[in-house]
């Protein structure tokens, strides 16, 4: 797509540069602080923003929803390509003290409706969101985050073995990877962690648990492993727990599971169902059950043959459906619709 349109992205503490046919615009910025980044660096976003002169702006941060009004008086389209449903996620944060969450998520909501009505177009990635923002702007496109296929090349499946597990992102309470690890003490398995704890306690405590001995923790890795990691594991696991924004998020990880031909061990959401049992690409357990999760993995161990098989048709519905070919040309006919 970078062949067809000019691309430029604006983003902080990187190298300003041209890679790809893609010019990328940076400048330094303290991005921990949240007041900062809310504040100085949405300022300085504008500031380099503006020196592009583009004709659609694509806005990906929710603090960036200020800016609409600035961009537009140029003359550009802008539209706002939302990740997540922030007002569900909102209810998720922990740092936030719970008797405020709802009234937080409540204003966001208002403000993020109000400043929809103004924008050009938008952009998300579940049926769940694009509905919640027709309600308030009808230019709305579906553009699933779905994993490029030059980067999953067919399996090696002879490489691929049944008591070989994987966990690949953030590792988090609420991902599950406490109820997955114990679930390791009772099962013949050896489970792959990729990605890095946000809770250093967490990570001491399950480090010293008997179960760790049947995990290798690979830290925060690049691509490169992260496919020798997939490579040789049969099952890919994405057990979230039941939180509003998780039972109705595309994990990427799941098809990035799929792609590299790996059954899924899933959590037993209506959404999750709907992905993969068609298919019969994996098996879903209770995500805060480690009993649950223990005897689906044995399940997986006992019948090889039924997980490859699994893993088999979880990488053809990759190919023929859940991959970013489709999904580049409908980002590129909403491009084009907006800049006629």
């Amino acid at each position: 797509m970078a062949g067809e349109f000019e691309v430029h992205i604006v983003v902080p503490n990187t190298q300003t540069r041209i890679q790809d046919s893609v010019h990328i615009h940076s400048f330094e910025a303290n991005t921990t602080q949240r007041r900062t980044r809310m504040r100085q660096t949405v300022d300085r976003v504008l500031k380099e923003a503006l020196g592009v002169t583009a004709d659609i702006y694509q806005l990906h941060d929710p603090e960036l929803l200020r800016l609409v009004k600035p961009l537009q008086a140029t003359g550009a389209k802008v539209i706002f390509d939302s990740h997540e449903d922030v007002p569900k996620q909102i209810m998720d944060k922990y740092w936030i003290p719970w008797l405020f969450r709802k009234l937080i998520s409540l204003v966001y909501t208002l403000y993020e409706m109000r400043k929809s009505r103004q924008l050009d177009g938008i952009i998300s990635v579940t049926p769940s969101i694009c509905a919640r923002f027709r309600k308030a702007n009808p230019k709305v496109v579906l553009i699933q985050n779905f994993p490029l296929p030059d980067e999953f090349p067919l399996p090696n499946w002879s490489l691929k073995k049944a008591n070989q597990f994987c966990y690949i992102g953030g590792l988090y309470a609420s991902r599950g990877i406490k109820e997955v690890v114990l679930a390791m003490k009772e099962v013949d398995a050896h489970l792959h962690l990729a990605g890095s704890f946000d809770d250093p306690i967490l990570q001491a405590e399950l480090e010293a648990n008997s179960a760790w001995h049947k995990v290798t923790y690979h830290g925060q890795v690049g691509r490169p492993q992260i496919q020798e990691i997939l490579q040789k594991c049969a099952v890919g696991i994405v057990t979230l727990h039941p939180t509003p924004s998780y039972k109705e998020a595309y994990p990427i990880k799941m098809f990035e599971y799929m792609a590299a031909g790996c059954a899924v061990l899933a959590s037993d959401f209506p959404l999750y169902r709907s992905l993969l049992q068609e298919e019969n690409c994996g098996r879903f357990v209770d995500p805060e059950d480690v009993q649950e999760i223990a005897h689906a993995i044995h399940d997986f161990i006992a019948k090889p043959n039924q997980t490859m098989a699994m893993g088999k048709a979880a990488r053809k519905r990759f190919e023929n459906q859940y991959n970013w070919q489709q999904e580049a040309l409908k980002l590129r006919d909403f491009y084009l619709d907006l800049h006629a």
